[in-house]
Order: structure tokens, then sequence, then C-alpha cells
């Protein structure tokens, strides 16, 4: 009996991974984090499968109903939503599976950050404007933020920022960052990335409360950083006609003669 942890993707139901899917579909309990993992991804259980919406419970709850099935041989697939190396709680509980020998194994799933600058049709990594992107949040009742990792210290270097958790804290995040990016710098939120009812606000800092409005969900990233919406900027080296490639080697010694 296995406990597989699955990235169940930013809320698209096809935005899954090939092995999240089979592994969905060969196991016989599923539970899933009701409020963020849409229903779509459930079809994929196969036909008298135990389905489990975990949103209510407590964390020993969800572990007693892993060690449960565990006691019973079936495997179980444990779903999350966007991906799982970050803001998932899955430590705490492969923490408790370890502790109680319990196998696992981890999937990752499209990160919620990705749908949204996908939604956005954003590279968010362009040369000459920035080549850092900085996933954070603010804090929450639910987990606090290191002294060190203020939104302040991560804007002083100019990275693009992909703020989660925060749409609730929308004045604040605008106060420290204006100081370091500037007013005119651009910002998109993006609610609901690639769920039926998505929606997008592009503003800059200075506009962004106005552009707002009452439009305060909390399922929402914050992004802000030069590149979005730029057009003005480097082209990569990486296609530039005299640039020497492996497997497009330039000039008469090529750095990697041996591709030619």
């Amino acid at each position: 009996m296995t406990v597989h942890f699955i990235g169940a993707g930013p809320g698209a139901p096809d935005l899954l991974t090939l092995r999240g899917r089979d592994l969905i579909a060969a196991c016989p309990v599923c539970l899933y984090a009701g409020s963020l993992v849409p229903e779509g991804v459930l079809a994929h259980c196969p036909p008298g499968a135990r389905i489990v919406n975990t949103a209510p419970l407590s964390l020993d709850e969800i572990i007693a109903g892993i060690a449960a099935a565990h006691a019973e041989g079936k495997d179980v697939a444990r779903l999350h939503s966007g991906d799982l190396s970050v803001w998932s709680a899955m430590g705490e509980q492969l923490r408790r599976l370890r502790a109680l020998g319990i196998p696992f194994t981890v999937t990752p799933g499209v990160p919620s950050f990705s749908a949204a600058a996908a939604a956005l049709e954003a590279e968010l990594t362009l040369p000459g404007l920035a080549q850092t992107v900085v996933l954070t949040r603010t804090p929450g009742r639910a987990s606090a933020m290191p002294e060190r990792e203020k939104l302040a210290a991560f804007a002083a270097t100019g990275a693009v920022l992909a703020i989660h958790l925060s749409i609730h804290l929308l004045d604040k995040v605008v106060a420290e960052l204006a100081p370091h990016y500037g007013a005119d710098c651009p910002v998109a939120i993006v609610w609901r990335a690639s769920w039926p009812d998505q929606r997008i606000v592009r503003a800059t800092l200075a506009t962004l409360d106005a552009a707002v409005g009452t439009e305060m969900e909390r399922t929402a990233i914050i992004l802000v950083g030069r590149t979005l919406g730029a057009a003005d900027f480097d082209e990569s080296r990486l296609y530039a006609a005299d640039y020497d490639r492996r497997y497009r080697p330039v000039g008469a010694e090529p750095r990697f003669p041996e591709a030619s």
C-alpha cells in the first residue's frame, strides 16, 4: 500500500500530469482538498472509489483515514491543488507517515503562478529586465513569515514577484512595493487561474486599487515586475545566428566540435 501525493494543478481538470492521472485511476481511495481541487479531476477515480473531501478535516483525521486505508492494503491518491512544493501542507503529513512507516510517493503538479503567467501570455524572465521570479506571500493566520522574508527585501532585488494568498492585504502589498519598483511598475492580478471563471486585472502599482475595486476573493495571485506586458527588452542570445551552441556549431573553432 502506498500514499500517492499528487499535485492536481491550478484548477483546469486537464492541467494534470499523465502520471498524476494514472495514479488517481489506480487508487481505490482518494483524499482531496475540496476547497481548491476541481471535481473534474475526480472523474479519473476508478468506479467505486472511496472519495473523501479533506477540507473540513483536521490533520489527525486525515492521517487516521490514511492509516485505515493502509490497514486495508488500499493505495491512496492524496490530491492537493497546484504543485506540492509550496504551501501545500504536505510536509507535516509526510512527517507523520514516516513515523508510522507508511510508504508514499510525490508527483508534481502545474503551479498556480505558472497558470497565471500563461493566462497573461507572459514570460516572466526577459533578458535585460528580470531573470528571477520570487514565489512569496504575506503573513497569515496559518503561517507566519520569517522576519527576513519581507516583501520589501525581495522588491529591493528588482525580481518579479508572484505573491500568493495576499489579495486581502492588497493595500499593504502596494505600500511595501511602490518605493522599490516605482508607482508605474506593471501589476497583474489573476483570480482562479485556469478555472472557467478566471478573471484578470492589469494595472500599475499606482492604479491597482482603482482597477481592482471590490474584487477581493482569496484565490488570486498578484504578479509584480517590469516584464509584465513589456515590449522593449533584449533578445536572448540562445537563438542568435552567431551564438555557438552544442547543436549548432558556429565558426572555424566551435566550442563543441564533436557536435558538428
